[in-house]
């Protein structure tokens, strides 16, 4: 008998690694009071506006879902991860969010259907970064926001993650230079950089299809 291909959310190593931490993930890993608090600071720069649907890509435990939720109240936030175990704990935490496990690196989220995109503290970890923009970058409404946050810079974080070894070795955030090529092939502008110490921000947007492809887009409507 054939055996049947492995799916990536079998094939990837790094998901067993956080499966490992997700029970002792908001007690050991990181403080989820001191997460929301240092992210609330930075509202201003992150925008969420009531009314926008936020898609929140590598949620983890949720530890920062809630706040989400209660930025862009009435809209809805979705939620995924990788890891079915860290999803569990964001699950039992009772979010007035939807959660799914979802590998964006892989699959697509949905189709223009969020007005922000939302990698925290999750980016390097797609295996496959620029077919990650590509599905996310089709999850956005035309003119949507991506959003990739660290609470570090690109050298500190970049640095943990070869420090921890493992499967997270050479997990990074691409350098500075590299970022719009890689934005420009899935469709996306960048229109803001921030890199310091404690900070890491990126803002891009989608671009509007251009005017061949929306009446092309009618004649077939």
């Amino acid at each position: 008998m054939t055996q049947a291909p492995e799916s990536p959310l079998d094939g990837d190593p790094r998901i067993a690694f956080f499966d490992r931490l997700a029970d002792q993930w908001d007690h050991d890993e990181q403080d989820p009071l001191d997460t929301v608090r240092r992210v609330g600071e930075q509202a201003e720069l992150l925008g969420l506006q009531p009314g926008e649907d936020v898609l929140e890509v590598g949620c983890g435990t949720g530890q920062l879902t809630g706040w989400l939720v209660e930025q862009v109240r009435p809209a809805r936030v979705v939620a995924l991860d990788f890891s079915a175990k860290m999803l569990k704990h964001a699950r039992a935490k009772a979010i007035d969010a939807e959660f799914r496990h979802l590998d964006v690196c892989s699959d697509a989220p949905g189709e223009s259907s969020f007005d922000v995109v939302l990698c925290f503290h999750s980016f390097p970890h797609y295996r496959d970064q620029a077919a990650a923009l590509k599905n996310l970058a089709g999850a956005l409404k035309p003119g949507g926001r991506l959003l990739v946050m660290h609470l570090n810079s690109s050298a500190d974080v970049n640095a943990f993650h070869d420090s921890v070894g493992g499967h997270v070795t050479g997990d990074h955030l691409p350098s500075a230079d590299a970022w719009p090529d890689l934005l420009a092939t899935a469709g996306l502008k960048q229109t803001e950089l921030i890199d310091q110490p404690g900070l890491f921000f990126l803002r891009a947007e989608r671009r509007f299809p251009a005017a061949t492809e929306f009446q092309d887009e009618c004649a077939t409507s």
